[in-house]
């Protein structure tokens, strides 16, 4: 196979591409929604303490352990086992695709605000327009990873200018008086401080997921090294940026005002502080943003179905490639997935903050489990800064997980459940005795979830 090589740059874009994509130009009204200037700052502060930590974690296994490739899958495998290791990866493979459904549907609402076709009641055209996109995508990385990388490091760099371009505007026209106008929402329906800083975890993890971007494209980097240390640049990087959306927008319009924004809410942001020429950039930027967004995640989700697959826990089919060296196997059934979600989606009006944080939660068991390997290795190598960092980030997830609340977990649960036949495929396909008790117990537990999922959905008990 023709094994394309990438540099620390590329690496560097695929991280910042894939963290800054509808989520960044949502912050504003997404944040807002779920809590007012003061809990939304610690939010923030929790958030890039743990954000940090696992970034430090990712870079830390990349340089200490880099002969197993794929992070997240080979992270869960070597500390827990395949079955654990397979449930991490399709986690994240899932995770990936509807999060590239989440992002088809924001461009298409970005697009509307230009040629009114794009409009949600248009939905037969927005089918047609999203095989445009998803097949797309799918000739751009069959064309080659490294012809694709490239490609997301352009739009990356073009990305990056209008939300600028926000940070300064906004700035400029930041109110310290609005900003502090009923700093802790009190006597609001947001709640208590408490509940306000937990609600805005499943936005903050939304916006982060696509951190260890690099570390998934492992294999192919030119250097090893250049893995940990485009994980730690993009994170810090995209950490600052965020925090100044969301803060600068809350002296601009009071939280109520950002909360009742239409999607996506940093154009509204910037139309309020300039005039209509600041949706239209934010417009234009969304745009251009969502298109490397969708790239990048298209590259992830493919990949690690790929390498999974090369290691027999994925069906043999996600293992073939081209001549080009892309995975073209994994990359077919990914863009699949994508379409027949993207239409349902299309069709029963889903948002795009509904759809990311499902993408969200079912990243959250890749992110725990490479967190407590870390810590496994890092006491095992005797490295007591490395553990307390380990640490820190295993919590951070374990926090997630508890602030998402009991019906996305039960919603990821049926994520996962489908991954059980297809791991039992793998099993078949590589002559292996089947699964041992443990992991009948868990696919048992996972099913019986799944059933309370559907269950609640139909009885209108799940109202996401």
């Amino acid at each position: 196979m023709n094994q394309q090589k990438i540099g620390f740059f590329a690496l560097a874009a695929m991280v910042i591409g894939s963290m800054v994509g509808g989520g960044a130009f949502n912050l504003p009204g997404a944040m807002a929604q779920k809590a007012s200037a003061g809990p939304i700052l610690i939010g923030w502060s929790i958030t890039g303490l743990g954000m940090i930590m696992l970034a430090l974690v990712f870079q830390h296994l990349a340089n200490s352990k880099p002969e197993l490739e794929g992070g997240i899958y080979a992270y869960a495998r070597e500390g827990f086992g395949r079955f654990v290791g397979f449930n991490s990866a399709w986690g994240y493979w899932v995770s990936a695709w509807i999060g590239t459904v989440a992002n088809i549907t924001l461009v298409f609402n970005a697009l509307s605000y230009f040629f009114p076709i794009f409009s949600a009641e248009n939905r037969l055209f927005l089918l047609m327009m999203s095989v445009v996109v998803v097949w797309g995508l799918f000739w751009i990385v069959s064309s080659g990873i490294k012809e694709a990388t490239l490609v997301n490091l352009i739009t990356t760099i073009a990305k990056l200018v209008p939300i600028l371009i926000f940070i300064l505007l906004v700035g400029i026209a930041f109110n310290v008086r609005t900003f502090n106008l009923n700093f802790w929402g009190e006597g609001t329906e947001l709640g208590s401080i408490f509940e306000q800083v937990k609600g805005t975890m499943l936005v903050t993890l939304w916006a982060f997921v696509g951190i260890e971007g690099a570390v998934v494209l492992s294999s192919r980097a030119n250097k090893r090294s250049d893995v940990g240390k485009a994980t730690v640049t993009g994170l810090i990087g995209v950490l600052v940026i965020y925090i100044l959306i969301s803060v600068l927008s809350l002296g601009v319009l009071t939280q109520e005002q950002l909360a009742g924004l239409n999607e996506p809410t940093m154009a509204y942001v910037l139309e309020a502080a300039i005039g209509p020429v600041g949706a239209t950039i934010i417009m234009i930027g969304l745009i251009i943003s969502l298109s490397g967004a969708l790239l990048g995640w298209t590259i992830l989700a493919s990949e690690i179905s790929y390498l999974v697959a090369k290691d027999g826990a994925f069906p043999r089919v996600f293992a073939k490639t081209n001549r080009n060296g892309a995975p073209v196997g994994a990359l077919l059934i990914t863009q699949i997935a994508t379409q027949l979600v993207a239409a349902v989606a299309l069709f029963s009006a889903q948002t795009y903050l509904v759809l990311s944080s499902i993408a969200g939660i079912c990243a959250l068991l890749p992110y725990l489990l490479s967190a407590v390997y870390s810590v496994r290795f890092s006491k095992a190598e005797r490295n007591t800064k490395m553990l307390i960092f380990s640490i820190i980030a295993s919590f951070y997830s374990i926090w997630l997980v508890y602030a998402s609340g009991i019906w996305y977990i039960v919603i990821a649960a049926l994520v996962y459940a489908p991954g059980i036949i297809a791991y039992s495929l793998a099993e078949r396909e590589q002559k292996r005795s089947g699964m041992s008790r443990y992991e009948m117990i868990a696919s048992g537990v996972l099913v019986i979830l799944a059933g309370i999922a559907i269950y609640g959905m139909v009885a209108g008990q799940i109202q996401l």
